[in-house]
């Protein structure tokens, strides 16, 4: 077996773009049916396969890591600075086992059926509160039309549905509608208390989930969604890099002797960073009355720089608390 020898695969649904280099040269690059693939991989009895960590990537990280086979996952913005050419599936694949060759890139770990499972119940959620707020936002606008409003919230939004179903505000005729996007709400509230109750089964099984779970500000939610992302987080050597690839560190921008930070880098799981903030965020109401070693820090903060900046500053030390306790395996311990 060469140990110089990469297999890189440009993805898709149906035809897959393979390129195999061996000690750095091209021998290699043709199109394959997804029929094909798995079996052509195999006999080029290499130790190396690459694939951008995009569409159906870690399902064939699977496969061929029963194969035997050791599998690397690029982030696909570590890939697009080794194209060369037109954007075509070749100069794709190419670019992908180039980009296999630089020395320090950081690989996105496989994940496992499990992982992917809890994911999929996260996707879903999202898109029923993306739904469900989509359906709200409507509905006010329409009722404002006729003098109509209602306060903030999920809350005041049913209670204010219910008074204006039962009583003579409005047409019969704008009744029905509203009588259809009551059933349509109530139908997107059990989906959501359903999911809720599966992520809530998920954390009560996972030990990871329950370590993480000990932390201040992060329930079933946002630690089912981290280790469905990072598992026990073994692909970070510390819990600085872990809050880097987040997105919850200051971008740089420096040149010689002058070093500025600019605002957060979004970079990594945009999702996983949107939870983590409104972890944080809970975590500061939880702190006010406290006084604590963390509530004391918090507050501080606050006062210092502001409630949003603040929720970030906070985000970024439950991401670092986070890798602690799982590089640990320890619970979270308050300090006086």
């Amino acid at each position: 077996m060469n140990k110089d020898t990469v297999v890189a695969i440009d993805l898709a649904k149906s035809v897959f773009q393979v390129c195999v280099m061996c000690n750095g040269k091209q021998v290699t690059n043709k199109r394959l049916r997804r029929s094909e693939l798995a079996s052509f991989v195999i006999r080029q009895k290499a130790d190396r396969v690459a694939m951008e960590a995009c569409y159906s990537s870690h399902y064939w990280a699977r496969v061929f890591q029963q194969q035997g086979l050791e599998v690397r996952l690029i982030p696909a913005q570590h890939v697009k600075p080794f194209r060369r050419g037109n954007k075509n599936d070749r100069n794709d694949a190419l670019a992908i086992a180039e980009a296999m060759h630089r020395p320090g890139l950081r690989f996105v770990p496989v994940k496992t059926v499990a992982q992917q499972d809890v994911q999929s119940l996260h996707r879903l959620r999202e898109r029923w509160l993306k739904a469900r707020l989509a359906l709200t936002n409507q509905t006010r606008g329409l009722l404002s039309e006729y003098g109509v409003v209602f306060a903030q919230g999920n809350k005041a939004f049913r209670e204010g549905m219910l008074q204006v179903l039962d009583g003579d505000d409005v047409s019969a005729l704008l009744k029905e509608v509203l009588r259809d996007i009551w059933r349509e709400y109530t139908f997107l509230e059990r989906r959501l208390q359903g999911i809720s109750r599966r992520i809530q089964h998920c954390a009560e099984q996972d030990a990871n989930s329950q370590l993480l779970a000990s932390i201040p500000g992060i329930g079933p939610v946002i630690a089912t969604a981290i280790t469905s992302s990072i598992g026990n987080g073994s692909a970070f050597t510390s819990a600085r890099e872990f809050a880097v690839w987040t997105g919850l560190t200051p971008r740089q921008s420096s040149s010689g002797h002058k070093s500025v930070m600019l605002g957060i880098s979004k970079r990594g799981d945009h999702y996983l960073r949107k939870q983590l903030v409104h972890g944080a965020r809970a975590t500061m109401r939880w702190c006010r009355p406290r006084d604590d070693e963390f509530s004391r820090w918090v507050n501080r903060l606050i006062a210092r720089r502001g409630y949003n900046k603040a929720a970030v500053a906070v985000a970024h030390r439950l991401a670092r608390l986070a890798w602690i306790i799982l590089h640990k395996q320890e619970r979270y311990a308050v300090k006086g």
